[in-house]
């Protein structure tokens, strides 16, 4: 029988715009994943710097965003449970949502990679599924083998690397650009775009003429 395989795209998603997007289809077409779930984070611990936009705000922005794509489903499993969001945490509600006979695919930045070793619980993280690295094109995958040092043998074979073009493009971009009053369309989808300036999220609280 053949084994299911899910992609699980966790992340802040402040805002969701068209890199997340590709690299989750990228895997999707590539690894065979049945569906891809995109999971706001409630309360990410690795972003205590700066304020993060309500995580409903996030949740319906991602929602709008893979509409139209029936292969992916968004999950609010991070943002019901409390306290921080950790992704083992996150793996551990799929597991048991998906059980234990199919394969799990965690979807994230090769950059987030480069700090996983700080991660909660990494050995149990690594058992539990296996890690995407999505990265740019001409990314320099020896930043990675390198952040790992010794340890490298003994996780590469649950890591795979992803090159994504579409993920020059980031959050924090987006933000700043929506607070200059800058364009943002064609970075993320039309319709994000309308609820970020509709909610006046990212300092958008005045309509700037072609900057949507």
């Amino acid at each position: 029988m053949k084994i299911k395989r899910y992609g699980i795209m966790g992340g802040t998603f402040d805002p969701i715009h068209f890199g997340h997007l590709v690299a989750a289809e990228e895997a999707r077409a590539v690894l065979g994943l049945e569906y891809v779930f995109f999971v706001p984070s409630g309360r990410p611990p690795h972003k205590k710097e700066r304020p993060i936009t309500k995580a409903e705000h996030r949740y319906l922005m991602t929602v709008l965003a893979t509409a139209t794509n029936p292969s992916f489903k968004v999950s609010r499993v991070d943002i019901t449970r409390p306290g921080y969001s950790y992704t083992v945490d996150t793996i551990s509600a799929f597991r048991e949502m998906l059980g234990p006979d199919c394969e799990l695919y965690f979807i994230t930045g090769a950059d987030a990679i480069l700090q996983i070793l700080s991660w909660k619980d990494v050995d149990r993280l690594f058992a539990s599924c296996y890690l995407i690295a999505a990265t740019r094109p001409g990314y320099d995958l020896s930043q990675l083998r390198a952040s790992f040092g010794a340890s490298w043998q003994r996780y590469s074979d649950k890591i795979k690397t992803l090159e994504v073009p579409a993920l020059a493009i980031s959050s924090s971009e987006i933000r700043r650009r929506v607070a200059a009053g800058e364009p943002i369309r064609y970075l993320l989808p039309e319709s994000v775009v309308q609820y970020i300036y509709k909610h006046g999220l990212y300092g958008a609280h005045r309509q700037v003429k072609g900057c949507i």
